[in-house]
């Protein structure tokens, strides 16, 4: 039997080799080689195993994908048998095939029925470059070419590549790399940070209003769409209150605005409805699509369209000029399908609304929720998130809340456990085929992590 890659090598070697040709994401390169990455070398379910033989919980389901967890052969089989098959064609040449067909008619069997249309991308970011493409050939078809504005929100999140960064509001990465025409920014909901005094209610209402205030200032004539997370993720697994998105649907409509959702992280049965913006209680005109698609077995992506934007398309819209080369992937959009009939025929999606959600939300509420360290619990779901805090009566937030969060990953990967840092938040997103035992163990081990780390800040 041949083995996927060679599992014989010393640790030494593979982090010698890793330093030699890796530039690794969101990391300090030269830091990362003087300390060696850890080398992940096999998952089953929940776990990974290192090459040292460590076992890890994954707490954060890769990054935030693995919705069927680690090992699963239903998908490893619908990769084989496709390959088998047909291996590759492409959507050009006025062909199709029967693989992504039959995803797209199991994926819009899942969705609201204002959704009709699709397309295929290969990851959320590609997604969301396509989504600024798209909007804007819309409304020149529909006769308002000048409609071409994006906004977005400040520490949003919509992927790496050019475009959508510039669509997110992380500036440090808008430093690197610049930022394109014709978008802009309102701040994030974001209420313990910058609530002030505010009721959450009142914070959320006025946060929505600002994007009133943007779309007056550059003009409702000239604003194509609102883009913005449901929940912000790699932000910080932020929450907005219950008044925020019910005002940004009302602004969206009454000026015209498409309201497009990423659902890149949300999607896919993470907050315990199938798509996040279910949950919050709005409807978008467009949802980006991707990791929990295939549960990260294959990279695959999408645009996913209202009726209104895609009959416009169809019927006025004449040639589309974009196209992808593994767009709708024959193999990637077999693996989708395997995918999202397992999360819809194991009932998965019901037992994370209905029985996995809510324990870990109590579990993390009874766990944390005197904690000194912590100040505020948010998630829904199998999603979950902890604010440190220096003092809890004024929200005061650590200076150093950055290396205190970082500090408690480390420990958490010590402990056996992978949990996130953002910010001054720790945030988690297990598989959605977490059993309870695991998502004890899980809570367990955050517990140890933040109780070390609040030793550290004089907090225990």
């Amino acid at each position: 039997m041949n083995l996927p890659a060679q599992l014989n090598r010393r640790t030494e070697d593979y982090q010698r080799a890793d330093a030699a040709h890796h530039i690794h994401g969101f990391v300090d390169q030269k830091a990362l080689n003087a300390e060696g990455p850890r080398v992940m070398v096999r998952g089953e379910g929940l776990y990974l195993w290192d090459s040292e033989g460590k076992r890890y919980l994954d707490g954060m389901s890769g990054l935030w994908c693995t919705q069927l967890g680690y090992g699963r052969r239903d998908l490893t089989a619908a990769a084989a048998a496709q390959m088998d098959q047909l291996a590759y064609y492409n959507m050009f040449f006025h062909t199709t095939h029967p693989a992504v067909i039959e995803l797209s008619e199991l994926l819009f069997s899942l969705l609201p029925g204002h959704y009709s249309h699709v397309i295929y991308t290969n990851s959320g970011s590609e997604a969301n470059e396509v989504l600024i493409r798209t909007v804007r050939r819309y409304w020149q078809v529909v006769g308002q070419p000048q409609k071409k504005i994006m906004i977005g929100r400040w520490n949003g999140y919509h992927g790496s590549t050019l475009a959508a960064s510039a669509l997110g509001g992380m500036k440090f990465m808008h430093e690197m790399g610049g930022m394109i025409p014709d978008v802009a920014h309102i701040d994030e909901p974001y209420w313990y940070a910058h609530g002030g005094e505010l009721t959450p209610a009142e914070f959320g209402r006025r946060c929505a209003l600002q994007l009133e205030e943007k779309i007056l200032e550059l003009g409702a004539e000239n604003v194509a769409g609102f883009i913005a997370e449901p929940f912000q993720g790699a932000g910080g697994m932020i929450f907005p209150p219950e008044s925020y998105w019910p005002e940004i649907q009302r602004i969206c409509r009454q000026y015209d605005v498409l309201l497009c959702a990423d659902e890149v992280i949300g999607g896919f049965g993470r907050t315990g409805e199938w798509f996040a913006h279910q949950h919050f209680g709005f409807e978008p005109d467009t949802l980006s699509i991707a990791k929990g698609l295939t549960s990260g077995y294959l990279p695959m992506g999408g645009l996913v369209l209202s009726e209104r934007i895609a009959e416009a398309l169809v019927e006025q819209g004449g040639v589309f000029a974009h196209g992808l080369t593994y767009s709708g992937h024959p193999v990637a959009a077999a693996v989708a399908l395997a995918n999202l009939k397992a999360l819809r025929d194991e009932g998965i999606v019901r037992q994370v609304k209905n029985d996995t959600g809510p324990y870990l939300q109590s579990l993390l509420h009874e766990v944390f929720g005197n904690h000194p360290m912590v100040g505020e619990i948010q998630g829904a779901g199998l999603l979950g998130a902890l604010q440190f805090v220096e003092d809890k009566a004024t929200r005061k937030r650590f200076d150093n809340e950055n290396d205190l969060a970082w500090q408690c990953r480390t420990f958490g990967f010590e402990e056996g456990v992978i949990i996130r840092s953002t910010l001054g938040r720790m945030i988690m997103a297990p598989a959605l085929v977490a059993t309870r035992a695991e998502l004890d163990e899980l809570v367990d081990k955050t517990r140890i992590a933040v109780d070390r780390t609040a030793r550290i800040a004089g907090k225990l």
